[in-house]
């Protein structure tokens, strides 16, 4: 067998693994559709949240050189049409203002406290936080993140049973002035709104985004809060959650509006530092992968792993050794079926994406659907992040927060219902 043979086999084995794995997706879509119909078809408050009974929510918000967003941040939190809270400022050692503004907001308000510490980590911070707070339910939030007046009541109807142990909200774009943060607007229906939906019915919700999420507090107390070792806390804790014997609930209503990475550099140190995440969690419960005991989360944890981790390597893989085979006359298929297959995944990624913004009645953002010529380009991206992961996990380099700079930047419109 000679090298071309190898390599031909590879593609032909690496190319139906991935379409086998993407094709399983597609059950989503009926998943997240019976989902959103059970949503909307249950009453504004469901008789077993725990909204009635009015527990006091702490919303901790972590900040390290946050000073241009911290105090619309802080703003719409209070404006919440929910009043029974308290809001917990952590600067981890910012260099900026954002410890002087944040100490000002709580000086201002008498529902916002604020702490300080040398620069720890975003998990310390937020650890740092929970030892004060007082609430029933802890709520973790990026200093950028801009609720909507309704957020802390749908987060908490979420907890509609003694067996959540933590809501998910939805989190959107709120920077709509670069072609790249345009782009993330409209695939972050699909990432977000479709597959949150979906897994959330099968129990199966990988991740508590830290951007909005909510932790029973006892819960979280009696796991020793967030681990201060891993770039993925808000993964992390997720799948403690599991292991404790707890669930995870998607609330799509429940909105917050942060700014998305507006320059590729930005894009790629969030991409790698998630992929670095996702890894080191993985390392440290590779133990649920596969068992049953976790329930059906124990077995979809496999089929997350392996979409996740090993189909975009295969992708780069692919991509890299078909240009030789075909430039060796020994490509796997001819041109008339490549266009077939670019033809139909040009129309299958238009039907999910439109399909994504209906359930999330967000009808304005199909004016970014010309960015679809940069949807390869972006997966590409993303697998490459992924490998550097692998890379600097496998040297051991340090792990840093290595947040976002934000801008500030709020576009019109971006914060209106139906959008």
């Amino acid at each position: 067998m000679t090298l071309l043979d190898v390599a031909l086999a590879f593609v032909q084995f690496s190319g139906a693994m991935i379409l086998g794995f993407g094709g399983v997706k597609i059950v989503y879509v009926p998943l997240a559709f019976y989902f959103e119909w059970i949503d909307r078809s249950k009453p504004a408050r469901h008789r077993y949240s725990i909204v009635s009974s009015q527990p006091l929510v702490s919303i901790i918000v972590p900040g390290y050189n946050e000073a241009v967003v911290i105090c619309k941040c802080v703003e719409s939190i209070l404006a919440s049409r929910y009043r029974k809270l308290e809001v917990i400022l952590v600067d981890d050692g910012s260099t900026d203002s954002t410890a002087a503004i944040m100490s000002g907001l709580a000086d201002q308000h008498v529902r916002v406290r604020f702490l300080s510490q040398s620069n720890a980590g975003k998990g310390a911070a937020l650890n740092l936080g929970i030892s004060a707070a007082r609430g029933d339910i802890l709520m973790f939030v990026d200093a950028d993140g801009i609720f909507a007046p309704d957020t802390l009541t749908f987060m908490l109807d979420g907890f509609d049973h003694p067996d959540i142990g933590a809501v998910c909200g939805d989190d959107r774009p709120v920077n709509l002035d670069r072609l790249q943060t345009m782009m993330l607007a409209i695939l972050s229906h699909v990432g977000t709104g479709l597959v949150r939906r979906a897994l959330s019915l099968l129990h199966c919700l990988p991740i508590v985004s830290g951007n909005i999420g909510a932790f029973r507090s006892e819960l979280v107390q009696q796991m020793g809060g967030f681990d201060e070792e891993t770039l993925g806390e808000d993964l992390e804790l997720t799948w403690r959650i599991y292991r404790a014997g707890y669930r995870v609930r998607f609330q799509p209503r429940a909105l917050v509006y942060a700014e998305s990475p507006s320059t590729p550099g930005g894009l790629w140190r969030q991409r790698v530092r998630w992929a670095r995440g996702l890894l080191q969690t993985l390392r440290r419960h590779l133990g649920m992968l596969g068992r049953r005991q976790y329930g059906l989360f124990g077995i979809f944890l496999v089929f997350n792993s392996i979409t996740m981790v090993v189909i975009p390597i295969l992708q780069l893989a692919v991509l890299s050794v078909l240009p030789f085979l075909y430039l060796a006359g020994r490509g796997p298929l001819k041109a008339e079926a490549l266009a077939l297959l670019g033809w139909l995944g040009l129309f299958i990624s238009l039907v999910l994406v439109i399909f994504a913004v209906g359930l999330n009645r967000s009808w304005r953002d199909l004016r970014f659907l010309w960015t679809l010529p940069l949807w390869p380009l972006y997966s590409v991206f993303v697998g490459l992040a992924l490998a550097s992961a692998i890379v600097k996990e496998a040297r051991g380099s340090p792990a840093r927060w290595n947040k976002l700079e934000r801008t500030g930047v709020i576009s019109a419109g971006a914060t209106e219902p139906g959008r």
